[in-house]
């Protein structure tokens, strides 16, 4: 079988190789293990709840319909961080492809956490389709306003990469990008070539140029390729000593060494959507050789 359904999860495995396979939690659907020939590429905690009970720390977290926490918005400003598409449950809506295997799931206004659609009461359809390569993962997101009013949102795959060694690696390709770092609450032009860790970051690249690719470097290897659609911002983030042992369902606490978030998205605004109207975005991960791409002179 491609496509294995349980009561809380589903697993797809590419028909030319069962070890390369996705596997998406119902809550949240949220995915949580991408393995790549028997090879995980996803960060996931070992604490991570698993059971519903909050939302996951690790794989693909959907963030909808509002990045952080927004203090501007009437609406928005009443959901807790990171919106309510990570706190609920998720239908599965099976399988529309047979190779490359592709599932979907979908959430409305109707099945969506109770507790938060009351705070949110905007009626909406969204519809995920997770695309399992045989070198690839493409997560896909298609929002419906099924409003009478126009619909403001964020949306973000907030994806937890896993890596070796985080001082070992840097992320490229964002040189000459506007960046708001969210920790000195300022906005530059980011001149570095690459972004490098050696403590808590959690920077905005803002309008990222649609051709820039991405790239997880490690040790001069590229470790893991992004290409974004429709998601003009990316997030980098890495929670560093402090904050990981803040966080009670980050597990093992030094885990930060071995993960890096890069977060395609659209953040910096919000996208305002007309009444009936729909919106699309995907992301894309997958290897590719060593690619840097310089800021035109």
């Amino acid at each position: 079988m491609t496509v294995e359904e349980t009561a809380t999860q589903v697993v797809v495995s590419h028909p030319s190789d069962a070890s390369t396979s996705v596997t998406i939690l119902k809550y949240g659907a949220t995915v949580i293990s991408w393995k790549l020939k028997g090879e995980e590429q996803l960060w996931l905690s070992s604490a991570a709840k698993l059971d519903g009970s909050k939302p996951v720390r690790g794989g693909i977290p959907l963030v909808f319909p509002v990045f952080g926490k927004n203090n501007t918005d009437e609406l928005l400003s009443k959901l807790p961080q990171h919106g309510l598409a990570r706190n609920s449950n998720w239908e599965f809506l099976g399988q529309t492809k047979s190779n490359p295997p592709t599932v979907q799931f979908g959430l409305n206004h109707k099945v969506a956490n109770a507790e938060l659609t009351k705070l949110w009461p905007v009626e909406f359809n969204l519809i995920l389709s997770v695309e399992l390569g045989e070198d690839y993962l493409k997560t896909g997101i298609e929002v419906e306003n099924v409003s009478n009013d126009t619909m403001k949102f964020n949306w973000l795959f907030h994806t937890y990469l896993k890596i070796d060694d985080i001082e070992d690696t840097m992320v490229s390709n964002l040189v000459g990008m506007k960046v708001y770092d969210q920790l000195l609450k300022e906005s530059f032009i980011d001149k570095h070539p690459v972004v490098t860790f050696h403590q808590e970051t959690d920077s905005i690249y803002q309008n990222v140029d649609s051709d820039r690719l991405i790239q997880v470097v490690g040790k001069g290897v590229q470790l893991h390729s992004i290409k974004r659609n429709n998601l003009p911002d990316a997030v980098v983030w890495n929670p560093w000593v402090e904050k990981s042992a803040g966080m009670g369902d980050f597990e093992p606490k030094d885990g930060f060494k071995n993960m890096v978030c890069v977060e395609p998205g659209h953040v910096s605004d919000f996208v305002s959507l007309p009444a009936g109207e729909k919106w699309s975005a995907s992301q894309l991960l997958y290897k590719d050789e060593l690619k840097y791409q310089a800021i035109e002179p």
